[in-house]
């Protein structure tokens, strides 16, 4: 048996730390042991594969806490811990176990610290000529408040160093900010709080292998939902249906440059918000994300796998890939020199030079994920949708068309339809314009509507034929009535900024939760599940397939 190895999981399961680490945190157990090391893992998620017995070469089931790795590390003579497979909490630990003298396979603490650190990173940043949106982190409110005048609201502001976006806000005034600002400092007594402009756009992420010269992009993913909504929370394409090519080239090439800059060894997560074609980014993250499992799956790229050879110190090359790879393209020639190693990925793709322009032609795979939310067991959490995740898992669509792929994801999810009933749409000033388009065509798709007064005015200016219902408390028949009639199908009831917890939002909200109908507080969300269902009106038109026949044999 070889060195001895410990991988840190990610801790209890809760909103915001996602059973994805369990997944990748696994992955790493046994790419290690396949490579001939002693495995142990410290978690302590009951039900879960990283805790089986049998899953690595020991198992300690304890708190993941400074101090409890380093009592194991000594008591086992571990001679590497492996911090980025366990999401926010293990790679919380890693400065920390770097001081106590601890040996950290793959990235080091330096670079996760240069990651984390805000005006490091954002010096980084300058020095890459990438751009990101203005902003700074501030340690009180007077210094917020300035920051915000000076760089124009609406902001985001959030605390550092959380799990899950907790505490996260899309501040739209001066008088929201006073409200707020408490709250985020304090979630994490002590960090600071970043203040930045919120560009409304499209929001995009990859996560990329590295192996501290050369960088693997697997592929890149879509939000359906617009910045704002936690990346946990937001719906994702894979591969990209709106960003052009040459936006998908930036993408990648930030994501080269930067993982070089940082030395990365592993797994790194990068998130955009493209805003007229130009990738801004958001938050890097010098770990594994809960997409891991997905975009593997999707792509057949093993990448824990080849992540856990990074940070033991195989180089990309070794296994077959070369800098800059680009994978996004089933049913093209597998490259001769990946057809028969056996690292080499199950999907078939090809290379393309870090100076050409992304192809943005349809492709034969979609796959949709979305996430799945338990709002009827957590009776006072909003469910609107913000910046804070609070979503409790996902699930993949697949399929050979977007719509099609997207259809399958929200019905997996929760997302249903009763046979009978109206679609009901009741949205912020600023969601009117689109929600035009998202009425039109869930008529096509067979749906009465029915509107509140702001909502149907603008419905009737356009010439679409809806029923005017009452909002909670004006006269009449209300859509709250309705709701308890059992005659709505759908809810689409979006927020206005600031005001995600008035008494009579959250009311309409919970009656939805409360009774079983669907209801979508993302405008993106309605808008997409509009198309869908107009474009694929008859459910047996999908084919239910498994992975493998839907790429023909390379999954």
């Amino acid at each position: 048996m070889g060195k001895t190895i410990l991988v840190l999981g990610s801790g209890p399961i809760r909103i915001g730390q996602g059973i994805e680490f369990d997944y990748s945190c696994v992955h790493c157990v046994w790419a290690l042991r396949e490579r001939g090391y002693r495995a142990l893992i410290l978690n302590n998620n009951p039900e879960t594969v990283s805790t089986d017995f049998d899953t690595g070469d020991g198992l300690y089931f304890e708190p993941v806490t400074h101090d409890d790795v380093v009592s194991i590390v000594r008591h086992e003579s571990v001679d590497a811990v492996v911090t980025q497979f366990g999401g926010q909490t293990a790679i919380n630990l890693a400065e920390g176990l770097h001081r106590a003298g601890i040996k950290l396979l793959g990235t080091s603490a330096e670079s996760i610290s240069l990651a984390e650190d805000r005006d490091q990173f954002e010096n980084l940043l300058r020095q890459l000529d990438l751009p990101k949106p203005p902003g700074r982190a501030v340690r009180s409110y007077e210094e917020a408040s300035r920051v915000a005048e000076e760089i124009g609201y609406p902001v985001l502001v959030r605390p550092s160093f959380v799990l899950g976006g907790r505490a996260m806000e899309i501040v739209s005034g001066p008088q929201h900010l006073a409200a707020f600002y408490a709250e985020a400092e304090s979630a994490n007594p002590g960090q600071p709080v970043l203040v930045d402009k919120y560009f409304v756009g499209t929001e995009a992420e990859v996560d990329v292998i590295s192996d501290g010269t050369d960088t693997l992009v697997p592929g890149i993913m879509e939000h359906v939902e617009r910045a704002g909504v936690h990346s946990g929370d937001s719906m994702a394409v894979y591969p990209p249906v709106t960003l052009t090519g040459e936006t998908q080239t930036k993408i990648v090439r930030a994501a080269c440059d930067l993982a070089k800059a940082l030395r990365v060894k592993g797994l790194m997560n990068i998130q955009f918000v493209v805003v007229d074609g130009e990738p801004y980014i958001l938050e890097v993250n010098p770990r594994a994300s809960r997409t891991v499992p997905y975009i593997s799956k999707v792509t057949g790229i093993p990448m824990v796998a080849l992540a856990t050879r990074c940070a033991i110190g195989d180089s990309l090359q070794s296994m077959g890939y070369e800098s800059g790879t680009w994978w996004p393209e089933p049913g093209t020639e597998l490259p001769n020199q990946w057809k028969d190693n056996p690292v080499a990925p199950r999907t078939p793709g090809r290379i393309v030079p870090l100076n050409e322009t992304m192809p943005a032609t349809p492709r034969p795979l979609y796959a949709v994920k979305a996430p799945v939310f338990s709002f009827q067991k957590l009776a006072r959490v909003e469910p609107a949708l913000g910046p804070e995740m609070k979503s409790t898992g996902e699930v993949l669509g697949i399929d050979r068309t977007f719509e099609a792929a997207l259809y399958k994801a929200l019905i997996a999810s929760g997302v249903t339809f009763r046979a009978e009933g109206q679609v009901i749409l009741t949205v912020a000033d600023e969601d009117k314009e689109m929600v035009v388009g998202v009425a039109e065509r869930l008529q096509n798709a067979g749906f009465e509507i029915g509107a509140t007064n702001g909502t149907h005015r603008t419905l009737a200016a356009a010439g679409i034929n809806s029923e005017r219902l009452g909002k909670v408390r004006e006269e009449g028949e209300t859509l709250l009535d309705r709701i308890y009639q059992g005659r709505v199908s759908l809810m689409v009831n979006t927020p206005t900024p600031g005001q995600q917890s008035t008494a009579d939002a959250l009311r309409i909200r919970r009656a939805c939760i409360e009774t079983g109908v669907a209801c979508l507080t993302s405008i993106d969300t309605a808008r997409a599940l509009a198309s869908a269902l107009d474009h694929f009106k008859d459910p047996e038109m999908s084919s239910c397939m498994s992975l493998t026949e839907y790429v023909g044999g390379w999954a």
